[in-house]
Order: C-alpha cells, then sequence, then structure tokens
C-alpha cells in the first residue's frame, strides 16, 4: 500500500485518508473514490487529496479484520460485522473471560498493522458485553500477514467465555459470643445477592459455633446436597490449623490453599471436601464490595479449576 498525495486525475480507486468537501458533497474518511467522486473533487478546484493505494496483494482494512476475526477459535463469543478496519467481539453469555495470551502476543507481534486488544485474563463479564476487538492501524494490510495471523489463529482455542452455571451453595455460618445475629442475616442477604449475579443460588444455611467438630459436620451434610459450601467464620484465619481449615480436614477433605495473595482477601481458604469445593470466606467477603473471594467464586461457578497455584499467582 502506498500513501500520500496524488494528483487528482491519479486518484479514482484510491481511498481517501481524510474527510473531504467537494462544494455541497462531503466525502468521509475511507471512502473509495470513483470517477464520478474524482470529478466532482475536480469541479470543486481540488487539484490533490492524500489517500491510500492498495497494492493486488493488499487487503482492504474491513476485509482484512473480518478474515482475522472468521480465523479465530472462540467459545460463547460473538463476531460483529467489520466496520472502519474493526471487528468487535461480544460475550454471548454471562460468565469468566479467559485468553491464550501467548497467541494474541503472538499476532500483535507480527506487524504493528494487526492489532488485537482483549479483556484481562479471568476477568468477569456479562452476555453482550465487548471482550476483544481486532483492528487494522492502516487502511490496508499485505494478505501475507493476514494469511500469518489465520496460522496461528489455527492452533488452537484464543478465548472463550465460560458460562456461569446455576449452582446450588450451602453455607455455614460459625458463631462466636458477641456475634450479632444481625451480622449474620446481612452476611446471607449479601451472599445471595453475589451468587444471583452468576446464576447462583443459596440453598441452604446452618449456623454453628465456632468449632472444629460442629464445623466439620455441617461440612459433610451440606456438601452432600450442594455444589459447593462457603463458611464464614466467626474469627477471621489465623493460623494454617485454624478452625476452618481444620474442619475441612476432620471432615475428610483436603485443604488446597490457606492465604492468598489478594487484599481485601488475604485469610481465603480454599479446599475439597466430596468431590464439592469448600470456600472458607475472608471477612471482606460480609461486603458486596468485589474483592479476592469474588475472583476465586466467580471461576469456579464458571466451571474453571482454581489450584494453589492460581491463587499464588493472584498477586
Amino acid at each position: 500500500m502506498k500513501f500520500g498525495p496524488i494528483a487528482i486525475d491519479e486518484a479514482e480507486g484510491a481511498v481517501l485518508a481524510h474527510a473531504t468537501t467537494a462544494g455541497e458533497r462531503r466525502f468521509r474518511k475511507a471512502h473509495r473514490l470513483n470517477g464520478e467522486d474524482v470529478a466532482a473533487l475536480k469541479a470543486a478546484g481540488i487539484s490533490e487529496v492524500v489517500v491510500a493505494v492498495l497494492a493486488p496483494d493488499d487487503l482492504g482494512e474491513d476485509a482484512a479484520a473480518e478474515k482475522i476475526a472468521l480465523s479465530m477459535s472462540h467459545r460463547n463469543v460473538e463476531t460483529k460485522p467489520a466496520a472502519t478496519g474493526r471487528v468487535n467481539l461480544h460475550a454471548e453469555a454471562a460468565g469468566v473471560f479467559t485468553v491464550d495470551a501467548k497467541m494474541i502476543d503472538a499476532i500483535n507481534a507480527i506487524d504493528p498493522a494487526i492489532t488485537i486488544a482483549t479483556l484481562a485474563q479471568h476477568a468477569p463479564v456479562e452476555a453482550g458485553q465487548m471482550v476483544a476487538t481486532v483492528k487494522i492501524i492502516p487502511f490496508a494490510v499485505a494478505a501475507s500477514l493476514v494469511d500469518a495471523v489465520a496460522r496461528i489463529c489455527a492452533g488452537g482455542e484464543i478465548c472463550a467465555v465460560n458460562a456461569y452455571r446455576p449452582v446450588n451453595v450451602g453455607v455455614i455460618q460459625t458463631t462466636l459470643p458477641g456475634l450479632k445475629p444481625s451480622v449474620l442475616d446481612k452476611t446471607l442477604r449479601v451472599t445471595e445477592a453475589r451468587l444471583a449475579r452468576s446464576g447462583g443460588r443459596l440453598k441452604a444455611e446452618r449456623r454453628t459455633p465456632h468449632d472444629v467438630t460442629l464445623v466439620a459436620e455441617a461440612a459433610s451434610a451440606l456438601a452432600r446436597d450442594n455444589d459447593m459450601v462457603v463458611i464464614f467464620g466467626a474469627s477471621a484465619l489465623a493460623d494454617f490449623a485454624d478452625v476452618i481449615p481444620a474442619a475441612i480436614e476432620k471432615a475428610g477433605g483436603k485443604v488446597i490453599r490457606a492465604g492468598m495473595p489478594v487484599d481485601p482477601g488475604n485469610l481465603l481458604v480454599l479446599g475439597t471436601l466430596d468431590g464439592k469445593r469448600v470456600i472458607g470466606a475472608p471477612g471482606c467477603a460480609r461486603s458486596p464490595k468485589e474483592n479476592g473471594f469474588d475472583w476465586v467464586l466467580d471461576r469456579l461457578i464458571a466451571g474453571l479449576d482454581v489450584t494453589a497455584g492460581d491463587i499464588a499467582g493472584m498477586g
């Protein structure tokens, strides 16, 4: 592609670089000039225009963006029509966005003319929200570069919206003298609202003293009839052998990780029991404000695994 000023007599078939007015007619940026357009511009006294002249092996910006977008493999993502060298991709469902960063980086390294921008890994998204955009910077790009992008895209899934599932959650709230019932009631309302945004349902609640044996019994009972168990401790985690992690192990479960490098959210506990995930909620989970608890909860509801290594990488 050649870009720059040319004589108006040579401009037929070229793409206007800037919006241009000829008398009462206005030609928008990126308009491809035909013979009638050239005549109108000449009649208006315009002798030179700044244009892009495509080479035979070039693809126009819209065609290039569309070809790249259509070569991308993804789940629960809708590709919108190309316009101004851009194709936007939108979530077809609410869930958690995942992306192959290495593939995106490889594509963006091919040539500055071709760019793909996405949301961050594990970003929560709503249905209809834009999650990625393909943008061609100039008015055209060599077809060989677009083909190179398509070869990278053939390597596998580049992005996905992992849709939230309608999970049933059992909640345990432990009690200690001095803890007001109103605090527990508010925690329950906040948790119900937190689950509702992702289609989850708080199916059962148990309130029990802050005791290893009693919490273990409650966790075992709720794990049988629910997809997940969340435990709100009356006292914050103070040690890896404290009540909540100890109760998970006493019930026959396994502690995956206690403590996370996210603030607020440091005192979260994650474990498994009878094949179900158990989350020891940090104190900040009593608030509706986003915190580290949401980062773990959302992924689990979206069907994504969360490992000790995943949590370690959240810092």
